[in-house]
């Protein structure tokens, strides 16, 4: 429920300090979400934009009928059938998103929209939305008030339209996630949204992890030691509110040592390298109460990432392992989607962990993690480089015997029959 990658979230370390478990991951037959840009039409300018929207519709758009089409072609991935989104831009620039939204309804999809904080937001176009079959919408939040937020989006009043929709929209019925783009600009400003979302509700907050795209390029993103920090902080928040992370693939590794180390009765601040910005998050979460209170079971991350269980369609239609990651694999006018995310060298190639290279290739971790390859690609222009943001070293963590032989399991690294030996060079 997120313009760019993936969305979906499940068990790792279910909250109890016995239960370390080892996502795994049936990705390669269908995807576990499909995002759909239906347009880059918006009238926002905001700082972090993937696609650098622009305020005018693209006559190249998917029309009413070939949108109907896609989504046809993703109800043939068969059943369960995969989440999908439509994103933007603001999808509201569309006059057909009801009749969009109705009809993937009826091909048995489960559809969520991600509007933009706009004058078309409206109690009238969220009604328009449930009934026509909707069942969540995402909302960006990327402060913890309105003056900062919509220094953020570009506009006065982005916040104030936000909050409004964020309580219509649970008044209808809608469920909602809440998605912050994290920048060091912004950082400090997690523990506050995080209170927002305790006291309000919502069915999910996806914290983005900043990936140099689009106008995001402007834009300071964490270091290494920094996002360890983070990522951390977010652990720590996860009986408190539902969180998951977008574009920070090595949360699923801070979860499972994380795990390891509540089995044993031992904390991260005394036996894991956290740096100042995690003590400055934690102090900050004391004061909001959100150290303490009622506890829920813990939501941590399924193993969905780039071509592996998600998959991203533009509005012209090109096939994208992530939207933060601008090389196509294919074009759903010319290649049915379950074709292109089944067999494309890019796809099938993207989730072969062996292919890694740097410290991602000789992670213990790396079948369970990844790493971000958007963010490497847009480092280095390599899919398969190491992730920038990761201040992990392998081999330093010293997990159990039975942890070491499950993570062992999974992603054997093989080749599935068919796939081609090699992706070819990025256009």
């Amino acid at each position: 429920m997120q313009p760019g990658s993936e969305g979906a979230a499940g068990p790792v370390a279910a909250g109890r300090a016995r239960d370390v478990r080892i996502p795994r991951s049936s990705g390669a037959d269908r995807p576990f979400i499909v995002i759909w840009e239906a347009t880059q039409a918006c009238p926002l300018a905001c700082r972090h934009c993937r696609a650098s929207a622009q305020p005018l519709r693209d006559a190249g758009e998917l029309g009413t009928d070939e949108a109907v089409d896609l989504m046809t072609q993703v109800a043939a991935f068969g059943r369960p059938s995969p989440l999908f989104v439509i994103t933007g831009g603001d999808p509201f620039q569309r006059p057909d998103l009801a009749t969009l939204v109705r009809r993937g309804t009826e091909l048995g999809l489960a559809m969520s929209v991600s509007p933009s904080g706009t004058p078309t937001l409206t109690a009238e176009a969220l009604g328009m939305l449930h009934q026509a079959g909707a069942r969540a919408i995402s909302l960006s939040v990327d402060a913890a008030g309105p003056a900062a937020h919509d220094g953020f989006r570009g506009f006065d009043g982005v916040w104030a339209a936000t909050m409004r929709a964020w309580r219509e929209a649970d008044a209808l019925g809608l469920k909602v996630q809440i998605n912050t783009t994290v920048t060091a600009d912004t950082v400090t400003d997690l523990p506050g949204i995080a209170a927002l979302i305790r006291d309000r509700g919502a069915l999910l907050w996806s914290v983005f992890f900043l990936v140099p795209t689009g106008r995001g390029r402007g834009l300071r993103g964490l270091d290494a030691a920094q996002t360890e920090d983070v990522l951390h902080t977010l652990y720590d928040l996860g009986e408190i509110v539902p969180v998951k992370t977008t574009e920070a693939h090595h949360f699923r590794r801070v979860c499972l040592q994380r795990a390891i180390l509540d089995r044993r009765g031992l904390s991260a601040a005394d036996h894991l390298d956290l740096g100042p910005l995690y003590h400055q998050l934690r102090q900050r979460l004391d004061e909001l109460g959100l150290a303490t209170g009622p506890r829920r079971v813990r939501r941590a991350p399924l193993q969905v990432s780039a071509a592996n269980g998600f998959v991203f369609i533009s509005h012209r239609g090109d096939v994208y392992p992530s939207g933060f990651l601008p090389v196509p694999a294919g074009n759903v006018r010319q290649q049915p989607l379950t074709e292109i995310y089944r067999t494309s060298p890019m796809f099938t190639t993207l989730r072969e962990p062996d292919r890694l290279r740097g410290r991602c290739g000789a992670c213990e971790f790396r079948t369970v993690c990844g790493g971000s390859r958007a963010r490497a690609y847009a480092a280095t222009a390599d899919l398969y480089a190491e992730e920038p943001i990761c201040a992990y070293q392998p081999g330093s963590f010293p997990f159990p015997a039975d942890v070491a032989a499950a993570l062992s399991a999974v992603g054997s690294g093989r080749r599935p029959p068919g796939a081609p030996a090699a992706v070819p060079a990025p256009r």
